[in-house]
């Protein structure tokens, strides 16, 4: 199970683990944490601004993650600078970007990010360019 944060391009978000996101399918599923117990939520994946996989849910609301590389830690994959229309920033590493495809993996520059990769949906894209 991969615990993640599904932000939607309308401003929703829904938090909780998945087993089941392929970027090549339509639809996946997030269990949620309800008061009642588990519930399971379909998304469909071209309505999200990205899904993010994270260490933890919380995460440090006091932490800005920094959007450059460490010059320390070379990277083997392709540097990347991402704009989504909503203004957020994510500066990373990808080795799936391909223009005409719906999304590709980042994996972000900031090796404390609580957000291990991200999935980003290039709809919900201003910008995309390579560094």
């Amino acid at each position: 199970m991969n615990k993640v944060v599904a932000r939607f391009a309308d401003g929703r978000i829904v938090k909780g683990t998945t087993a089941d996101f392929s970027a090549a399918k339509e639809y996946f599923h997030v269990s949620v944490a309800t008061s009642s117990g588990m519930t399971s939520v379909e998304i469909r994946t071209q309505d999200l601004k990205a899904l993010y996989f994270v260490k933890d849910f919380a995460g440090d609301p006091q932490r800005a993650d920094r959007n450059e590389f460490d010059p320390s830690h070379p990277h083997a994959a392709i540097p990347i600078s991402v704009t989504f229309k909503d203004g957020e920033v994510l500066v990373g590493t990808t080795t799936g970007y391909q223009r005409g495809r719906p999304g590709f993996f980042l994996v972000p520059a900031d090796a404390g990010s609580n957000i291990e990769r991200c999935y980003v949906v290039v709809a919900a894209t201003q910008e995309i360019r390579f560094l």
